[in-house]
């Protein structure tokens, strides 16, 4: 059968719905013929089960729509796993925004509306906006044509972690980090607060997260008070230190128990529950702290992905933003 490429779409006259649409989920339905996206029609071609589109055969229409390649890959390999794949078209499918392809669950097809996963192609160099993920999986075309799938969603983050610490806690600013001579034991052994400075001393070391969160609410004095104690952090540390501290208070009124993540190459690693440091469980997720606006790569983001994987975490994303911040969770996926 041919086609004829009209209006960005590739039309199959007589006969077509039945042999694509009716029993294998290609295109829409025009009349008995159907019209099919490029990236449908490529993949006919490639199967042999469409001759030619106005005369040109696969590698004549891949050269001439060298602009699909990446999705006529992913595309390719949707369909080799069982599943029927539709174009993220207007008309085609539901909320076709920001994604290439709306995939079906195994058995059904395009004429049922239902939804396994909606998907979205970028090549590997391709900068990706961490805020416009979060409803779909990440398909990422690489260099070698190999094919990664990163799902991703919007977690709900909660835990139970909410110690009522008492006041007039005393601390001293040292450098990059605060001291508590004198503390009481609930603040480590139940809040897990801080790091003692010595297993014969009560002293307690504190990051400066952690002070400011503590001299905010407070539990903590120390001379300057908070504001003392943030001007230190973003010495230091510069604008990032505000956004981890938005993300530190954030993580604490959600009862969950942030620490550093830096042994992971993470801002923090979470505890949901922490009855006793000495009944310590291991901690639940990897959070990467961004602003709101920031782009990464897919390498990167593949890069954190696996860093969590390996030590059986979940990965993160916080994207701060001026008055919230924005959860963003990703996972490896074979569909």
């Amino acid at each position: 059968m041919q086609g004829h490429l009209a209006d960005g779409l590739v039309e199959v006259g007589p006969n077509g719905r039945e042999r694509y649409y009716d029993s294998s989920g290609y295109g829409r339905p025009r009349g008995d013929g159907v019209v099919l996206d490029p990236i449908e029609a490529a993949h006919l071609l490639y199967r042999g089960d469409l001759d030619a589109v106005d005369g040109a055969g696969l590698q004549e229409f891949l050269a001439d729509n060298d602009g699909i390649v990446a999705r006529f890959l992913v595309y390719k390999d949707l369909r080799q796993r069982g599943f029927y794949v539709s174009p993220a078209r207007e008309g085609w499918v539901a909320e076709p925004t920001g994604v290439d392809f709306v995939v079906h669950p195994r058995g059904d097809g395009p004429w049922d509306g239902t939804v396994e996963y909606r998907v979205r192609v970028v090549g590997e160099r391709t900068a990706v906006s961490v805020a416009s993920l979060g409803d779909a999986v990440l398909a990422v075309v690489d260099e070698e044509s190999e094919l990664t799938y990163l799902e991703t969603d919007r977690p709900a983050i909660g835990g139970d972690s909410l110690l009522e610490t008492p006041p007039d806690v005393e601390g001293t600013l040292l450098g990059d980090r605060a001291i508590c001579w004198s503390p009481p034991a609930d603040l480590y052994e139940r809040g897990f607060y801080g790091q003692p400075l010595d297993g014969d001393d009560d002293a307690l070391q504190l990051s400066l997260l952690e002070a400011a969160y503590l001299a905010d609410r407070g539990v903590l004095s120390v001379e300057g008070g908070a504001d003392a104690i943030e001007s230190r952090g973003r010495s230091v540390e510069g604008d990032r230190f505000g956004r981890r501290l938005t993300v530190y208070r954030t993580l604490r009124a959600c009862g969950v128990v942030p620490k550093t993540g830096f042994k992971f190459g993470a801002d923090f690693r979470t505890y949901e529950t922490v009855e006793h440091v000495d009944e310590l469980g291991h901690s639940e997720l990897l959070v990467r702290v961004l602003d709101a606006d920031a782009e990464r790569s897919p390498r990167d983001i593949a890069l954190d992905v696996r860093l969590a994987h390996g030590v059986r975490k979940r990965m993160v994303f916080a994207l701060v933003g001026t008055d919230s911040v924005r959860w963003l969770s990703v996972g490896r996926l074979t569909p």
